[in-house]
């Protein structure tokens, strides 16, 4: 393949590192559409005929078609899935497959390649999205009035309903598909045409192949376009973004799911059992999910680390570019898949939320806000006050509305029986009627204006 400038081919450990066949066949259809696209516009400027352009695609179909059906002879010696396409279209079709190369590089083929999957992907990760966007909005209109206990720093802090935080969660997903999206829109430029770094003195319309592949435009700088791999980078890192939300919401469902917590339950769909304790029933899909942030970040870190210290144009280092991807997607693809599905195979368990919502003196906070709204107290007094009053409840063990008024009065005079108005979980959450608030009248609006997005 490098014609005649070695007399040799490689030594084995040359071979061994310089061959990208066995992961880059994933390639195969982007570089397919890539050359037919190529070979339309060298036809249309009269670089090639049209004999010689149709010849090209009935090939690329065929094999495109071998592809499909695992009859596709791969060969290590070919090294790559450019050189590999190359070698079979023309063992099919002659010497018209010979010309398909002219006006390119390797090096803008496989720029386009790679940017057309990530492209699909990215676009793949929005669709996803949307569908589990869509799940934790289903959950949030069913139990918009259900109470459970908030937390902060895992202790429980004030009550809250469990539709809110379903779209809490709907919030962190939709800021993901807004990362997405913005880096289509910078990575969706064509390379096709840079050649191998210069450009090329052959009358070739990049705009033509650039709108055929379904780019915006082609990109301005023949450097930039074959060295560029930010694309990659800033997909990777809206993956790893968008990983962490996929990892704090499974560590949720782990603990949720504990006989600890029991504030959800999933079905056998989602779980697994134990080898010699029969009546585990481990969230083990949840776990993997949490576990796949750690392989989307660490592909995030390799490539940043194998681009950092590169100089313009293309350099060898760059193969190292699709390993991670293609790694980093793939767990992406299969814990956004999975989430969505365990979002819908979720049912929470009223009571124990509702139980669990009380305790820990909850409502403390309502008890302050109570004081300060009705006696025109100072916060900082009325804080001092209910906890005062939480340490009574707290040495009777028994909840604030537990207590009686005269006990309440005991520590503030002006308490009236309307403090017992405040003081349930249920009245506590209702009152938080602020926009963005876990009252089931703000969730409910909430749900309306994300079913009303999505269609």
């Amino acid at each position: 393949m490098w014609g005649g400038r070695f007399a040799a081919g490689p030594g084995a450990l040359m071979q061994a590192i310089n061959v990208s066949i066995d992961f880059d066949q994933r390639l195969a259809t982007q570089d397919i559409a890539g050359s037919k696209a190529h070979s339309d516009m060298l036809a249309a400027q009269g670089i090639i005929t049209t004999g010689n352009r149709d010849a090209i695609h009935k090939g690329l179909d065929e094999i495109a078609a071998e592809i499909a059906e695992g009859t596709f002879p791969w060969s290590a010696e070919l090294e790559d899935i450019h050189l590999n396409i190359e070698a079979r279209l023309k063992d099919k079709i002659g010497e018209a497959g010979g010309r398909l190369h002219t006006g390119r590089s390797r090096n803008d083929q496989v720029a386009t390649d790679f940017r057309l999957w990530v492209r699909e992907h990215v676009e793949l990760f929005q669709t996803q999205l949307t569908a589990l966007i869509s799940a934790l909005v289903d959950q949030a209109d069913a139990h918009a009035d259900m109470i459970m206990p908030g937390f902060t720093h895992l202790q429980s802090a004030q009550p809250v309903t469990f539709g809110h935080h379903m779209l809490a969660y709907a919030e962190m997903f939709a800021r993901d598909r807004s990362r997405f999206a913005d880096c289509h829109a910078r990575l969706n430029e064509s390379p096709l045409g840079a050649a191998a770094l210069a450009g090329t003195p052959y009358p070739i319309d990049r705009d033509m192949t650039a709108k055929a592949l379904g780019f915006d435009r082609p990109m301005a700088n023949s450097l930039d376009a074959v060295s560029a791999r930010d694309f990659a980078l800033e997909a990777l890192s809206a993956a790893s973004i968008c990983a962490t939300h996929l990892s704090r919401l499974s560590e949720e469902i782990v603990i949720w799911t504990s006989a600890q917590f029991r504030f959800i339950t999933l079905t056998d769909a989602f779980t697994t059992g134990s080898s010699i304790m029969p009546q585990k029933r481990n969230p083990d899909a949840a776990e993997l999910v949490r576990a796949k942030v750690g392989r989307i970040m660490g592909a995030l870190t390799a490539l940043t680390i194998v681009m950092k210290g590169l100089p313009l144009a293309y350099s060898k280092d760059m193969q190292e570019d699709k390993e991670p991807v293609f790694d980093a997607f793939d767990a992406l693809e299969l814990g956004l898949a999975a989430m969505a599905g365990m979002v819908a195979d979720m049912t929470p368990n009223k009571d124990r939320l509702a139980e669990a919502a009380g305790a820990a003196f909850s409502t403390a906070t309502d008890l302050a806000d109570w004081l300060v709204m009705h006696l025109n107290m100072p916060f900082r007094d009325a804080h001092h006050v209910t906890g005062t009053i939480v340490a009574m409840a707290e040495k009777q063990n028994v909840t604030l509305a537990a207590l009686s008024l005269a006990e309440m009065q005991s520590v503030e005079p002006r308490i009236s029986k309307e403090i017992f108005n405040v003081l349930t979980p249920f009245a506590s959450a209702s009152s938080r009627t602020s926009y963005g608030g876990t009252a089931p009248s703000e969730v409910r609006k909430q749900v309306a204006r994300w079913k009303s997005d999505l269609g």
